[in-house]
């Protein structure tokens, strides 16, 4: 979902526009693999928000529990970099609950089975992308 969100901000969603910087925090092994094995998995993200993350920028958290070590410690990240967040979660929106700020997004599916959490997180997405195109183009 990352991956995907990334690709519509940096190429287009469904209209042309100039590009907008976004990346996945997700793809690149030689990162994720050293952060895992110097440090621990629940610090892939939150190294890379530190490293790249600016006042102003805007971290997307995706987790189905909203429990995930790794995302809850990005979102920490965020704060440090006085980020904003926008967290997916599912369920009952898990500890993303109280790692979100007031001044964060929270959008939580309130389902338990994880695909069809995933399945309205896609939805989502696409509307967000929807949200900035509308907001930059116009209708």
């Amino acid at each position: 979902d990352a991956q995907h969100f990334s690709a519509e901000f940096v190429g287009r969603f469904e209209r042309e526009r100039p590009e907008l910087a976004a990346i996945a925090l997700t793809t690149d092994s030689s990162i994720l693999t050293a952060i895992a094995n110097d440090y621990d998995f629940s610090h892939v993200f939150s190294r890379q928000v530190r490293a790249l993350g600016q006042p102003g920028d805007v971290l997307l958290a995706i987790t189905t529990s909203g429990n995930s070590a790794n995302v809850l410690a990005a979102i920490e990240a965020a704060h440090e970099r006085d980020m904003v967040v926008i967290g997916l979660s599912g369920r009952g929106g898990g500890k993303m609950v109280q790692a979100l700020r007031d001044t964060d997004v929270h959008i939580c599916v309130p389902h338990e089975r994880t695909a069809r959490i995933q399945e309205v997180h896609l939805l989502t997405l696409h509307c967000l992308c929807d949200a900035v195109d509308t907001l930059l183009l116009g209708d």
